[in-house]
């Protein structure tokens, strides 16, 4: 694969462009897609929207154009083709064609469109509505398109929303391999009519240590194969051999040395069972298989992988339609490769890892192209060590999902949870992210989630871009509802673009540090900051420098930030220290720094005796206008009258602090509530506040109960 290639996102059009240090997130693909909002129409554009149950939200773009019989859309092809793939939907329960015409000429043949393969309810999945509108149907077109022809469809006998055309130039069928054996010696029929499961069994047998050829033609399979070893099952090219069969291997365990290639296993899986092992593989290849040049369609599950397939290399792969995932390692996958795939419209996570069982270890999903998952994430890591997600291209995930999700959610037992360094390198998010029905609250593009159990892997964010998320960008979140920590998170190089609501979206404790993070077009605030629930401790966002465009913090935790939507007027009253991480140069037994900004005035912060001068810092989390602090000793009478020496400092980036108010002495007087209120200058901007007091006349410690923090003088 070409890594000197980056990825552009035009007005509809998906290229290839110049070269650039880094490789290209996403595949490189045969074919050039060109979305039908972009083409012209005699139909009804429809979109944007994000709504869940929508045909413009299961949209890739969130938009398409909907024909009704007898209208059209017409293309301008981008690039030499002679076949087409259509992405369509039409109204429940209905069918019809549509005509092709290549320059106003109408081809003979039409591209049969139906709703067989769509509307897939899951009522047993929390939040999930009925969804999977769409579905892809191709057609060879018997002549040759060049560049900048204009191909049009034109609805016949239905109602056809069009969503996107791949045009894509075919190879013509490759030769037998010599020395193979032909699924036709055994007696397959190519015409499709007769059952040819026995003649791949036959082949398979006669074959070991060499190849079974599949020719040019259709193929019936009415039951699963098993006992596949040691041999190699070769296509004569995805558009060319097609085998129909809804479970195609079945097997709990194989020696190994599979080889999967240039063909197409096409389904005819209507709904989602669980129960049911409808997929094209569903157990083990065995160690050091591959899966490479497949066309994978109208299945529950691509590959459900399980027990040993220790180097398997899945590439170059379509996988379309599927009523759950596209391909799930479903634990113990060692050294797995998955890369160059392209996956539209799958039912659930289009890529997952499921360290259910035993761990996945040191496997990755990279240069992957993922579009359209309607109802959970692109990529998903559920659990795993050492486990690389590099250079994927994600985008308009749907209800229940993030563009990429790294979490802890264990769904059963034995689970082995997220350990080593999860590395999430080079990744590129488009309009992922959205709202989960059952939180009723967003998903971001990018969500680390300790849903069953804290972070404790290492987990390093790379290299990202995101664009056009409807919500936010990051997220960090208990999703258990436990307020469990997601913690040990760095994000380094970021380039978030006209995000919804926040960049950040903080709603457990735990902490992350943020290096070199850009952000244009923020719809609402910069950070949300607000862990769930509530005292379950604090996310601390530290500035590691470089990062710009998203410092304002969301000031409302009673209210979600809404696309697009302005900060609320702050109360003009409210303490910005309370809650805040506090540290301080030292305490005495259980005197803590976070009893001074607890909100509790009885409780309070005490240095270490005899050692002034003693300093409270407290991180307002990003820079605030302050004019007038509040300072507080217990009031109970028992503490006696004394004075505190403090000088107040700030700092915007807390290493560099200046001094806000010279040493002065404060009074602190329980006849009137032991309460000190301090003027800052008008114009003091600081996020790093800081008290450092040289003396004390009624105890050789520093000390406070609250300390307030105001906008407002």
């Amino acid at each position: 694969m070409p890594i000197a290639m980056t990825v552009a996102l035009a007005a509809g059009l998906l290229t290839a462009t110049a070269p650039t240090a880094r490789a290209a997130a996403g595949a490189t693909l045969p074919f050039t897609s060109v979305e039908a909002e972009s083409a012209t129409t005699t139909g009804t554009k429809i979109g944007p929207d994000h709504t869940q149950g929508t045909l413009a939200s299961e949209a890739s773009g969130r938009r398409a154009v909907r024909l009704n019989s007898g209208q059209r859309v017409e293309f301008t092809a981008p690039r030499a083709a002679n076949a087409l793939n259509v992405a369509y939907s039409v109204p429940d329960g209905q069918s019809g064609s549509l005509n092709v015409y290549v320059n106003g000429t109408k081809l003979a043949k039409t591209i049969a469109v139906t709703s067989k393969y769509s509307y897939v309810d899951t009522g047993w999945i929390a939040g999930a509505r009925t969804h999977h509108f769409y579905d892809n149907a191709r057609l060879l077109l018997g002549q040759n398109v060049q560049p900048g022809d204009k191909v049009a469809l034109e609805a016949t006998n239905a109602q056809v929303t069009v969503d996107v055309a791949d045009f894509e130039q075919v190879a013509g069928a490759a030769s037998q391999p010599a020395g193979s054996v032909s699924v036709t010696s055994k007696g397959a029929d190519p015409s499709g009519q007769g059952d040819s499961t026995q003649a791949f069994r036959d082949a398979i047998a006669s074959a070991q240590g060499g190849v079974v050829w599949i020719p040019p033609g259709e193929y019936r399979l009415t039951s699963s194969l098993s006992g596949v070893q040691n041999v190699t099952l070769q296509g004569a090219g995805s558009w060319h051999s097609v085998v129909r069969s809804s479970r195609f291997i079945d097997q709990s365990s194989s020696s190994g040395g599979v080889h999967i290639k240039d063909f197409a296993v096409i389904g005819e899986v209507t709904e989602r069972v669980d129960s049911n092992p409808d997929n094209f593989v569903n157990g083990s290849l065995g160690p050091n298989s591959s899966v490479s040049g497949m066309w994978l369609q109208h299945l529950k599950v691509g590959l459900w992988l399980m027990g040993n397939n220790d180097n398997l290399v899945v590439e170059n792969n379509r996988f379309l339609d599927m009523t759950a995932d596209g391909l799930n390692l479903n634990g113990n996958a060692r050294g797995v490769k998955v890369r160059g795939n392209f996956l539209r419209n799958q039912g659930d996570d289009a890529l997952a890892m499921w360290s259910l069982n035993a761990p996945d270890v040191s496997s990755s999903f990279e240069n992957n192209t993922i579009t359209q998952p309607n109802l959970a994430n692109g990529i998903a890591i559920y659990g795993g060590t050492d486990i690389t997600v590099r250079n994927n291209l994600i985008s308009d995930t749907n209800a229940l999902g993030s563009g990429i999700a790294i979490s802890n959610q264990k769904f059963m037992d034995p689970f082995h949870p997220l350990s080593g360094t999860i590395t999430v390198d080079g990744n590129t998010l488009v309009r992922t992210g959205a709202m989960n029905p059952n939180w009723n609250h967003p998903m971001g593009a990018l969500r680390v989630d300790s849903y069953d159990s804290a972070i404790e892997a290492q987990v390093k964010i790379t290299n990202t871009t995101i664009t056009d998320s409807p919500y936010s960008a990051f997220e960090f979140v208990s999703g258990g509802g436990r307020g469990l920590a997601a913690k040990n998170v760095t994000v380094d190089g970021a380039t978030v673009r006209n995000t919804g609501t926040v960049v950040v979206q903080a709603e457990t404790q735990g902490a992350a540090t943020f290096r070199n993070v850009t952000a244009t077009g923020v719809g609402a605030a910069g950070v949300y900051n607000c862990p769930y629930p509530a005292n379950s401790g604090p996310f601390t966002l530290t500035d590691g420098g470089g990062n710009s465009g998203w410092s304002s913090t969301w000031s409302d935790c009673s209210t979600w930030p809404q696309p697009g939507q302005s900060n609320p007027d702050p109360d003009p009253a409210r303490n910005l220290a309370k809650g805040r991480p506090a540290t301080a140069t030292g305490s005495q037994d259980v005197y803590t720094p976070g009893k001074a900004v607890d909100g509790d005035a009885d409780s309070y912060w005490e240095s270490g005796n005899n050692a002034f001068p003693q300093s409270l810092t407290i991180d307002l989390g990003s820079s605030e206008a302050v004019r007038r602090l509040v300072l507080k000793l217990p009031p109970s009478s028992a503490w006696g009258a004394r004075t505190q020496t403090v000088t107040v400092l700030g700092s915007t980036d807390g290493s560099n602090f200046s001094t806000v108010v010279g040493a002065t002495g404060y009074r602190f007087d329980p006849a009137t509530g032991n309460t000190v209120t301090v003027a800052l200058p008008g114009g003091t901007a600081l996020r790093h506040l800081r008290l450092s007091v040289s003396a004390n006349t009624g105890w050789p410690a520093a000390q406070f109960s609250e300390v307030e923090a105001h906008p407002t003088s």
